[in-house]
């Protein structure tokens, strides 16, 4: 019942994926001094706006319908494909302007929970979740084929033909989700500031100090892994000199290990140590691997802390499964819509700190004549990675603030101030319904992620 959202999600994210080389040597040839600095401020301002618009359009998704806003997200997100061959300067703009619609996973799962039984939802959002995985799993192995078989413009050629192909199954296919008696009386019915204010969850984080805790743990552990995720990739293929090739490889080999860590081990480690151990052992395995990539200068050393970055993957499952234990149903959406929109400020936040830290070390992508020997600093030869180890340092910290974090609260994630605010927090899910489970909805989508 829920094909629709998966192959929304499928072709749009397949089609980003496409481009994961072409868009490293564009990136490179556009900024060559200032490439890490760069591309850290384009995802930063990009996080930052989706961050920024999220409730809002979430709240006006509540009131126009899913599809319309479903199609806006999905154009606006994938608007820039074509302009990589057309003007880069353009395209690394409107990249960063297009953080105002960037948030089709959020429509998405208000999608699904339109459309299926509270009983049914957990399983519908691993189901689109694990489409985005397999589609980040396999796309950018194609793409780099094809961009070294016959050249960058076809791989753009045919990003930009699939996100075509996705606007039209979304006009032609996609039935609208929100039933009209679910809707307003009118399009002119009025949204609150607090539906549409990206910092109301921020707000009440102070309000209970177990939710603070993991608040806390969230942030310090979630920005450095936002910053990782916007410039690894651009990292391996050129301070550690991976091939495009190998680059898809390791995005694959990862991908499918981070599924198999949070679906076996998991269940396994969650049944066996308890959930906050599971927090902790995945926190470790994160301080592991941000280290390793810091000192590590050698291909064999980014595969092998890729493998542990799989296992650091069960964190935030297990923040999310501590959580959804420790709050009632009426509580879920507020309490999940805190960390939720502390994960969306990591994601602008994240991106811009490891640009800087890269600039401020000087690592820069000097060498532009492929002999692949020049391209960093002495100082980076100490240290090859530097915002690495300013992650692994705060992840860190993380870890002593989650030790503070009781197993089980019961009533203490139960205060009364919560309650008179969950109809503006539950905004941050985008449903239309006020049950705890849809309230799951972003934590379950970044988790996946």
């Amino acid at each position: 019942i829920v094909y629709h959202a998966v192959v929304v999600i499928f072709l749009e994210f397949f089609a980003w994926g496409l481009l994961t080389t072409p868009m490293l040597t564009v990136l490179h040839q556009t900024f060559p001094q200032h490439t890490f600095l760069m591309n850290g401020l384009i995802h930063g301002v990009k996080g930052l706006l989706s961050f920024l618009s999220a409730p809002l359009i979430g709240a006006l998704s509540d009131v126009w319908g899913r599809k319309s806003f479903l199609l806006l997200t999905v154009f606006f997100t994938c608007a820039p494909i074509p302009l990589m061959k057309i003007s880069p300067w353009w395209y690394f703009a409107v990249i960063s302007m297009s953080g105002v619609f960037a948030v089709t996973f959020s429509v998405i799962f208000a999608y699904v929970a339109d459309i299926t039984q509270e009983h049914e939802r957990s399983t519908a959002y691993g189901l689109v979740s694990a489409t985005f995985a397999a589609s980040l799993v396999t796309s950018p192995a194609i793409g780099a084929y094809l961009s070294v078989a016959y050249g960058d413009m076809l791989v753009v050629i045919l990003a930009t033909a699939i996100a075509l192909l996705d606007i039209c199954f979304i006009l032609v296919a996609v039935p609208e989700s929100l039933p009209e008696k679910m809707r307003p009386a009118s399009w002119g019915a009025p949204i609150s500031w607090e539906q549409a204010d990206p910092f109301a969850s921020l707000r009440k984080v102070g309000q209970d100090s177990t939710v603070l805790l993991i608040c806390i743990t969230v942030f310090l552990s979630y920005l450095p892994e936002a910053g990782q995720y916007s410039s690894f990739f651009l990292y391996l293929r050129q301070v550690i000199r991976f091939t495009p090739e190998t680059v898809a490889a390791f995005i694959a080999v990862v991908g499918i290990l981070s599924i198999l860590a949070q679906t076996v081990v998991l269940g396994i480690l969650m049944r066996s140590i308890g959930n906050k151990n599971t927090i902790l052992l995945g926190l470790g395995f994160q301080i592991l691997q941000l280290a390793w990539y810091g000192f590590g200068s050698q291909p064999w050393m980014m595969w092998a802390a890729g493998a542990v970055a799989a296992m650091s993957s069960i964190t935030f499952p297990a923040i999310s499964a501590i959580v959804s234990r420790n709050a009632d149903p009426d509580q879920q959406g507020v309490v999940q819509g805190m960390i939720t929109g502390i994960r969306g400020l990591c994601n602008g936040l994240g991106p811009a700190l490891y640009g800087f830290v890269f600039y401020l070390f000087h690592v820069e992508l000097s060498d532009t004549d492929g002999s692949g020997k020049e391209g960093k600093t002495n100082m980076s030869a100490i240290i090859p990675g530097p915002p690495f180890l300013f992650g692994a340092c705060s992840v860190l910290l993380s870890l002593l603030v989650a030790l503070f974090i009781p197993e089980h609260t019961g009533p203490g994630m139960r205060p009364g101030a919560y309650k008179k605010h969950s109809n503006g927090a539950q905004s941050h899910s985008h449903s239309p319904q006020g049950s705890g489970a849809e309230g799951k909805e972003p934590l379950l989508e970044d988790s996946s992620v």
